[in-house]
């Protein structure tokens, strides 16, 4: 019978077998079951084995627990000292990046410009937190601009670009998944920097509230603070995944 007939007779032929669905993965063979189960685990020996050291010296999560629902609930100063170390984050890791970026992309440019010295005056801690911020972007940022591919720096002259439009349509887009690896890179260092210039130059912020605690061997709120820059760091390191995956997707593309 031909197709013409098959038309006219309303015969249908048969459907194509659907493809099967995949097999879902048991719950053991998921990296997330061994990376939450081993962070479990610690936490359970931790809670066992805490009780057993001199409390002078060291805490477990439960007393740890309480301690950080009374600085937050109770006195609320946590969140009092936390948005203090944030501020000191936010504006040194802010003028990290003002800096970093375009003096890096400067100096990968045009070599005349190797360095350029900045008379500011900002709060001490600031000025610490700049410090630390500022190389790994700059650092980084220096090397994507070097190591852009030259074909499609060739392709931009040959259609007659100028230095704004190449910054713009090339070398700033190749740099961007660098520049994001960069700026993680810096929060870490950030929170170190926060942290140590609240130690030796401020009284306030948690740097002030780890040194406060230790120095009267409260060890139990000494340990929220320290949990807390933990938490900030990754949460923080996350969003800013994030954010490149939405602002660079083709630095994922190949993934």
């Amino acid at each position: 019978m031909s197709v013409a007939n098959e038309v006219h007779t309303g015969a249908i032929p048969a459907a194509q077998p659907s493809r099967a669905a995949p097999k879902p993965v048991p719950l053991w063979m998921r990296p997330r079951f061994y990376r939450y189960g081993f962070l479990a685990l610690i936490l359970i020996v931790w809670e066992l084995v805490g009780p057993l050291v001199n409390p002078i010296f060291f805490s477990y999560p439960s007393k740890i627990a309480l301690a950080f629902y009374e600085l937050t609930v109770v006195t609320g100063e946590l969140q009092h000292y936390m948005v203090e170390s944030l501020l000191i984050l936010f504006y040194g890791l802010g003028f990290a990046i003002l800096v970093g970026v375009p003096l890096a992309i400067l100096m990968a440019r045009f070599r005349p410009v190797d360095w350029l010295w900045f008379g500011i005056y900002m709060e001490a801690k600031v000025i610490v937190v700049f410090l630390f911020c500022v190389f790994p972007v700059l650092i980084n940022t220096y090397q994507s601009v070097r190591e852009c591919d030259k074909n499609m720096l060739e392709v931009a002259r040959s259609f007659r670009s100028s230095e704004w439009r190449m910054w713009r349509d090339v070398l700033f887009p190749f740099a961007l998944p660098y520049i994001a690896a960069g700026i993680r890179l810096a929060i870490g260092r950030g929170l170190v920097g926060v942290v140590i210039a609240e130690f030796y130059t401020t009284i306030s912020g948690l740097g002030y509230m780890i040194t406060r605690y230790a120095h009267i061997f409260d060890m139990d709120k000494t340990f929220v603070p320290i949990i807390l820059l933990m938490f900030l760091g990754v949460s923080l390191t996350s969003m800013l995944k994030w954010v490149e995956r939405r602002i660079a997707p083709w630095s994922h593309a190949n993934r």
